[in-house]
């Protein structure tokens, strides 16, 4: 599992997964391991054997036009425990904590600046 506080994956959102795919290809030397799912494909990048991002078109939440974000996840060991003190310190819960199955419990919020950011607690096998 990630160490508290450490950014634990950080995965880009774009309406051209072509072109990203193809950028970070070129730029970082990453491999694109295609991933489908019921909603679309996944991709998962990787920096020889270690996943360390992903790219996926806003189709997939349901956002066709959601702008180009690079989203960014910090490891917290009890999301539901953040989510509580989220309020109390100037943030705003955007999406409350839900489950993805062998991914982890996840959280969207604000910070108090305004900028979104998702907290997560990996699947222990992470």
């Amino acid at each position: 599992m990630s160490q508290h506080g450490t950014i634990h994956w950080s995965e880009l959102i774009t309406g051209d997964v072509t072109a990203a795919k193809t950028f970070f290809k070129n730029i970082a030397g990453w491999q694109i391991n295609e991933m489908p799912m019921p909603n679309g494909t996944y991709n998962v990048c990787m920096a020889g054997e270690k996943p360390v991002a992903g790219i996926m078109s806003g189709d997939m939440m349901g956002q066709p036009d959601h702008p180009p974000t690079w989203m960014t996840y910090i490891a917290v060991d009890d999301v539901d425990a953040a989510c509580a003190k989220t309020g109390k310190t100037g943030g705003k819960i955007l999406k409350d904590p839900f489950d993805i199955p062998n991914i982890g419990r996840i959280a969207m919020i604000n910070d108090p600046t305004g900028a979104v950011v998702g907290l997560i607690t990996p699947a222990p096998h992470r």
